[in-house]
């Protein structure tokens, strides 16, 4: 059974890329256009992995993942913050609940250890 990996993400093109190269490396990729559908949409389906932008409309990524830490699955899923603004936000992501933060734009190059660290088993 394929893992599967939640892409919250505003941006259209950058999900489509992203859902490019994970469905590359053979993952299910669901994906949510604001933090509040990353919300919904991680409870409904337990994945194996979030990929969550930081800067999204209706809830940004890092409201979006302190609710998915206080809910009942707070500590199941890694959640890797994904920004455009450099390392500049990783503690503020880190207190959040998120494991890691990587940077845009992403690439093979960035998303392959990633992977390897938090879902590849």
């Amino acid at each position: 059974m394929a893992k599967t990996v939640l892409i919250a993400e505003d941006y259209e093109d950058s999900r489509t890329c992203l859902k490019f190269m994970l469905e590359y490396f053979g993952f299910e990729v669901i994906e949510a256009e604001n933090g509040a559908e990353a919300v919904d949409v991680f409870m409904q389906t337990q994945p194996d992995l979030i990929l969550m932008d930081l800067a999204m409309p209706m809830m940004d990524g890092l409201t979006a993942t302190k609710t998915i830490r206080n809910s009942e699955f707070k500590n199941h899923t890694p959640i890797v913050a994904v920004s455009a603004f450099g390392k500049a936000l990783y503690e503020e992501a880190i207190q959040a609940g998120c494991n890691d933060l990587i940077d845009k734009p992403l690439d093979f190059d960035s998303l392959v250890p990633v992977l390897n660290r938090y879902i590849v088993q």
